[in-house]
């Protein structure tokens, strides 16, 4: 077995290392990315909008040049935080309004609001069938396996599971919707128990909203509206990402071949188990355990600096060279969702005395920005998932929780793609070009070296 792994693996290394000359030489956007760093445009939708950057002419008159700009992101042509700002300033939750508002491309009305928020309440809770399928997948710790799992095994409680029709396609969407809040509760809730914790499974109240019912399920009590609140935020800004991040493209992929719902869904979830998309907030809290543990003075500027440069360079933390939760595909000099995030984690923070912590965060990605763009001439500015993880800590979330509910609130911006992918009509297929400079004759096996 060896022998044979061995071999496969260095005629691997041999045959698919492409050199970059020939991919400049060829013209190929490895990434589906532009040479300036931007993303190739593939296709085109209503549901989200992300900008991180400006176009400006060039000084020798010749095109275009990209320079960084403010981040904003925009749902349905809305401004995104200017939405949650709004919806907040009124004392309300907001996931309901937002994931209507992706799903139908306008804000709903009070009379449609309540509707929608009922018929995701009636959907919330699982019945036997669902729960068993829980019971069968919770030995599994990892979340974002068992989710997967979870989530395809429940066509079988679908009478039309394989249906691409609009009207079936949606209704599907809902229900998946409604009910990932609870699935992923209840199966951590379970695997715990499976390891010795009193089992606790709590239905879902009708008269909460998804935020608040998430935490109550999770957590046995019912929480301050201040927390939920807080946490409601985060899954409207996880909602939607535009059609090119990683997952909400292969979810559209996946689409576009016909598949049904629940696999669909299921292959964004697979996209996001990847640590190069998902789980981005729990590699920031383990990375910030490990700063704390190795900076004495949280507040010294020297102190933290010079840790960093020994993170950068492969000699501290997990010695892979990265500062996590630093940068992002698109946006450069900010992303709108860390800094209202920030702000309102910083309330909370204050009031459970961890303004400390929040503070060498805050210190890390300032000096770890500097530091990246020193070395890389990059800018850079901290992600929605370099907060993300701390306002989780703080309610008293479990880190393998992260994942699952960054997965659950982006449920909302993949059913809205995959409705939009279905009325477009369009195979994706992309082209590959052949690295091979000629094409091989046969030859016969005892003539082979």
């Amino acid at each position: 077995m060896e022998h044979i792994v061995k071999k496969i693996n260095d005629l691997a290394q041999y045959h698919n290392e492409v050199s970059p000359e020939l991919i400049k030489a060829k013209d190929i956007k490895l990434g589906l990315r532009n040479t300036d760093g931007t993303g190739v445009v593939v296709g085109i939708t209503s549901k989200g909008t992300v900008f991180g950057f400006k176009r400006v002419a060039a000084e020798d008159g010749r095109g275009t040049i990209v320079q960084p700009a403010p981040g904003k992101l925009l749902y349905c042509g809305y401004d995104a935080i200017e939405l949650a700002r709004r919806i907040h300033g009124e004392y309300r939750f907001g996931f309901d309004e937002v994931s209507y508002l992706l799903l139908t491309g306008e804000l709903p009305s009070e009379g449609d609001l309540k509707n929608f928020s009922s018929l995701i309440a009636k959907h919330r809770p699982l019945n036997k069938l669902e729960r068993s399928i829980i019971m069968q997948e919770a030995e599994n710790e990892n979340q974002m396996f068992a989710l997967h799992s979870i989530m395809s095994h429940l066509s079988r409680c679908d009478p039309k599971p394989v249906s691409t029709d609009i009207r079936d396609v949606t209704e599907t969407c809902i229900r998946l919707l409604a009910k990932a809040p609870t699935i992923v509760a209840y199966n951590y809730n379970v695997s715990r128990y499976r390891q010795g914790s009193s089992l606790r499974i709590i239905p879902p109240d009708p008269d909460l909203s998804t935020a608040e019912n998430f935490l109550y399920m999770l957590r046995g009590t019912r929480p301050h509206k201040r927390e939920s609140l807080l946490f409601d935020l985060s899954l409207m800004l996880h909602a939607e990402h535009g059609g090119g991040n990683n997952s909400t493209f292969t979810v559209r992929t996946v689409s576009s071949s016909g598949a049904n719902t629940y696999m669909a869904i299921c292959s964004g979830i697979a996209s996001l188990s990847g640590h190069l998309h998902g789980g981005a907030n729990e590699a920031v809290m383990r990375m910030m355990r490990d700063i704390k543990k190795n900076v004495k003075d949280w507040e010294n500027r020297g102190q933290v600096r010079k840790y960093l440069e020994k993170i950068l360079d492969g000699k501290a933390h997990d010695r892979t060279g990265k500062i996590y939760g630093i940068g992002h595909a698109v946006y450069t000099m900010s992303d709108p969702r860390a800094e209202i995030l920030l702000e309102k984690a910083e309330e909370l923070a204050t009031e459970k005395e961890l303004m400390d912590e929040l503070g060498l965060m805050k210190l890390v990605a300032e000096i770890g920005s500097e530091l990246i763009r020193e070395r890389k001439g990059q800018v850079v500015a901290p992600n929605v998932d370099y907060y993300s993880g701390f306002v989780y800590k703080m309610l008293r979330i479990p880190i393998d929780m992260f994942t699952p509910i960054f997965a659950m609130s982006r449920i909302a911006g993949w059913s809205a793609h995959r409705i939009e992918q279905i009325i477009q009509a369009k195979l994706i297929r992309p082209a590959y070009v052949s690295s091979l400079p000629r094409e091989n004759e046969y030859v016969p096996l005892d003539e082979r070296g």
